[in-house]
């Protein structure tokens, strides 16, 4: 198998530590396979502040996917390259339900978090400018929402009790010990997503190498030629993987890319 021409590396659990930092050996591994010429993309599901910093940062010129795959941005430009939305009764039953309940929901819409004034801040990030308060999150009846997130355990249950059917897709997802529920589109994932900018690029799949550790990115680790799984992620992420590497805190990322990239062996490995 050639060396791969795209690295697809999810953030949480895979390229940032449990401090949310680059460690310096994945951040040497990832400037080392872009001299080789090999794009790097990173795919997280994340809102797309974070992401576009993390990607000028380290000086990729490719675009980044955020929202699970509902939004891919080119960080040079700030410009939306790809947006999937909720179909707007989809949204507007979201938006009714949160609101007749008093969730602690928060709507993504134009790069921004919409919650219901009072609702706590739960994690440190969640203020101005990228979180607004509003009084009724009908409000935002009309808008594009490309990802919904139930916050807590309690809106986390409810939204998943009355939403987990087609054409939605819902994800659980914890932050330490914070729970919350992800919604989107059933067509806004890291997968689809990725195939639609291979597809833009030219890339086939075989030529992927896609680095997670989360269930949700078991679909984007299949779907690439090579798929790589964290040493942190869950024992059934592992199994399903062709190959895994350190965890996040110990350059996984950059062990995945010396092995398939920098030192010229890319082969699938059980």
């Amino acid at each position: 198998m050639p060396i791969p021409a795209l690295i697809a590396l999810d953030l949480d659990g895979t390229l940032l530590r449990g401090d949310d930092r680059i460690s310096p050996e994945n951040e040497r591994a990832i400037r080392a396979v872009l001299q080789r010429g090999v794009k790097v993309v990173l795919v997280t599901g994340r809102a797309a502040n974070v992401p576009v910093e993390l990607a000028r940062a380290l000086g990729l010129p490719t675009p980044v996917i955020c929202a699970h795959g509902a939004l891919t941005i080119d960080p040079a430009t700030d410009t939306v390259l790809d947006h999937v939305s909720l179909d707007g009764e989809q949204a507007r039953e979201l938006l009714v339900f949160a609101e007749e309940h008093r969730l602690p929901v928060a709507f993504y819409s134009e790069r921004r978090f919409y919650r219901r004034r009072g609702t706590p801040a739960f994690m440190s990030d969640m203020r101005p400018p990228e979180w607004c308060d509003v009084d009724d999150l009908r409000v935002l009846e009309g808008k594009p929402l490309a990802l919904v997130r139930a916050l807590g355990p309690h809106a986390a249950r409810m939204v998943r009790e009355r939403f987990a059917v087609p054409p939605l897709c819902l994800r659980d997802e914890r932050w330490g010990d914070f729970i919350e529920c992800a919604v989107t589109h059933a067509d806004a994932t890291k997968r689809t997503a990725l195939e639609r900018l291979c597809a833009r690029l030219g890339i086939a799949r075989e030529r992927v190498l896609a680095i997670g550790d989360s269930p949700n990115d078991l679909p984007m680790l299949r779907w690439a030629g090579i798929g790589v799984a964290m040493g942190n992620a869950p024992e059934h992420v592992r199994a399903n993987a062709d190959h895994v590497t350190e965890t996040s805190d110990r350059d996984g990322v950059a062990r995945a890319l010396e092995r398939f990239v920098l030192d010229g062996r890319a082969r699938k490995s059980a």
